[in-house]
């Protein structure tokens, strides 16, 4: 008896599909899009773009360079020529960038698995707080997701036929017809363009890279049936960002950023005891945070029931094999690259990663178990939650809508401090150190004279206090945010590994930092578990008077050490 045909679902376009995504994570980002620059954005990220946008330098002269590569630079000041340099243009072209992220997320489920499974990625990837917090934010991320999850699509529609990945449940008649190599010249353009924009997108075809160059050689004749092109095509891709360190070499002597940066990041990390430590951290990062634990969970669950049959009498597709095992290639090598390297062990770094975490468990959960929707309803739902509040130990404010409180309230303290004393010499600690000294970030008109100390902790307090002549105010400030309760912070072998490795420390609250500097607290403000406060000293103030005279009241920041 023949089985009845599926129904065809119809070819939309990919414009049709781009301006309804844009259009709703416009609406669901719209009370962020005013706010001022924030975390690494006003520490790099807009100071180069805003040099590039002024002076047309590729290598920014303002900050210290680290050798990212330019692209999302060139993009924002695009923008801002076109418009005008304001946070609302930057956070709206970043936007239009998590749109075309998400058409790739949406386009490239729906090649692997369904169409149904596709529209539940697009949600959850959509709303998963890093993702979500990241979509407005000028990080060089987003841009690097979202050419490398592009150049996921057009890799998985190159492969051969014969490897049951080329082409899904949901392949048309077009689909079927596609060249294989240029979907693949296509897929290496589009990791290329991803490695402009950061560097380390460059591992995910590497990954690739190698995983086809093993397969071609278990092939009894891989010379006869082409098989190195695949990998030579995808190592191509490298070309342009080896073109990019070797610009920067020339410029600046250094291939990888300058020698502060290098150290932070790539030769302070190789401790194996560390590497460990970050290589379970980044495990738990993207299986496990911001209530991506629920998936993990489900999906582990899901695996203990047979797979379900569709109307026709079909057994439920799954992801094919192939492609499963490239994702999990692809995972790992992020996995490994990122427990090598990074100062900071930020999740951001795995964005593109996400989405394939997040296909693989929303088309298990289809496959095993016939309550799927409500499942991923259940997903969604943790996501949501996590936009707002973490339970588990502390984060950067960049992973969720906290660093909205961040940004409100580091500028009511700005604003603050230029209406009472706009010429007062500040101590403080980053970000505030960028906020007060360069206007164009959005808090002050006025640059103000600041002397910069690590953080807030017992250790630098202590140090400000012993120079207390330096400075009139102190802007302190939350650096984390503090969990009401962790169960790692009754561990105190995990404090003092934190604080080797991972800078880890703990600020002072106001009124104890006040008290230890010899000060009164004039302002302080709380958001969520975020809080500010400008602290005023009784001194004479000739002194202050004949101090703001001198040559080195200035607007960059001064640093105790």
């Amino acid at each position: 008896m023949r089985k009845p045909a599926r129904a065809s679902i119809p070819n939309i376009n990919n414009l049709q599909l781009f301006a309804p995504i844009f259009c709703a994570i416009f609406l669901l980002h719209a009370p962020l899009l005013r706010l001022p620059y924030f975390w690494d954005e006003a520490g790099y990220y807009i100071p180069a773009a805003y040099e590039f946008f002024t002076s047309g330098h590729l290598i920014p002269h303002s900050v210290p360079s680290n050798a990212h590569p330019p692209l999302p630079a060139i993009y924002l000041a695009l923008w801002w020529k076109l418009s005008a340099f304001k946070p609302a243009v930057t956070r709206t072209a970043m936007l239009l960038v998590a749109a075309f992220a998400l058409l790739a997320v949406y386009r490239l489920a729906r090649r692997l698995s369904s169409n149904a499974v596709a529209f539940a990625v697009l949600l959850c990837t959509a709303i998963y707080p890093v993702w979500f917090a990241q979509s407005s934010l000028a990080h060089s991320d987003l841009p690097a997701a979202a050419f490398v999850l592009w150049g996921f699509f057009f890799y998985f529609r190159s492969l051969p036929r014969e490897t049951s990945v080329w082409a899904g449940a949901n392949a048309t008649a077009s689909d079927v017809s596609k060249p294989l190599l240029g979907s693949l010249v296509a897929a290496s353009v589009f990791f290329a363009l991803g490695a402009l924009c950061k560097e380390t997108a460059i591992v995910s075809p590497l990954a690739l890279a190698a995983y086809d160059a093993v397969a071609a050689i278990r092939k009894e004749k891989p010379r006869e049936r082409g098989c190195y092109i695949r990998p030579a095509l995808l190592v191509i891709s490298i070309v342009p960002l080896s073109l990019w360190f070797a610009y920067h070499r020339l410029r600046t002597g250094f291939f990888f950023g300058n020698p502060e940066f290098f150290a932070y990041n790539v030769s302070g990390t190789l401790t194996p005891l560390r590497i460990a430590i970050s290589l379970l951290l980044r495990l738990w990062q993207m299986l496990g945070y911001m209530n991506m634990w629920l998936l993990t969970l489900a999906t582990i669950w899901a695996m203990r029931y047979p797979a379900l049959m569709e109307s026709d009498g079909t057994e439920r597709r799954r992801i094919a094999l192939g492609a499963q095992y490239r994702i999990a290639a692809v995972l790992c090598a992020n996995l490994i690259l990122f427990s090598f390297v990074g100062g900071a062990v930020l999740a951001r770094y795995l964005l593109p990663m996400y989405p394939l975490v997040l296909l693989i468990g929303v088309s298990t959960l289809r496959r095993r178990i016939p309550e799927w929707k409500w499942a991923v309803a259940l997903v969604i739902a943790g996501f949501t939650l996590g936009l707002f509040s973490n339970p588990f130990g502390y984060i950067p404010p960049e992973d969720n809508l906290s660093y909205r409180n961040y940004v409100i309230l580091h500028k009511q303290a700005a604003d603050y401090l230029q209406q009472h004393d706009p010429h007062a010499r500040v101590l403080t600690a980053w970000t505030a150190t960028d906020e007060l000294t360069k206007p164009f970030l959005g808090y002050v008109h006025q640059p103000m004279p600041v002397v910069r100390i690590e953080d807030f902790s017992a250790q630098q307090i202590e140090l400000a206090r012993m120079a207390g002549g330096q400075y009139d105010l102190a802007l302190l400030f939350s650096t984390k945010q503090e969990p009401s309760a962790s169960l790692l912070d009754r561990w105190a072998w995990w404090e003092r590994i934190s604080r080797k490795y991972f800078g880890f420390h703990r600020d002072l609250p106001p009124e104890v930092a006040a008290e230890m500097l010899g000060g009164r607290i004039v302002w302080e403000r709380r958001r969520g578990q975020q809080w500010a406060a400008i602290v005023s000293f009784d001194r004479v103030e000739n002194a202050g008077v004949c101090y703001r005279g001198l040559s080195f009241c200035h607007s960059e920041p001064l640093l105790l050490r």
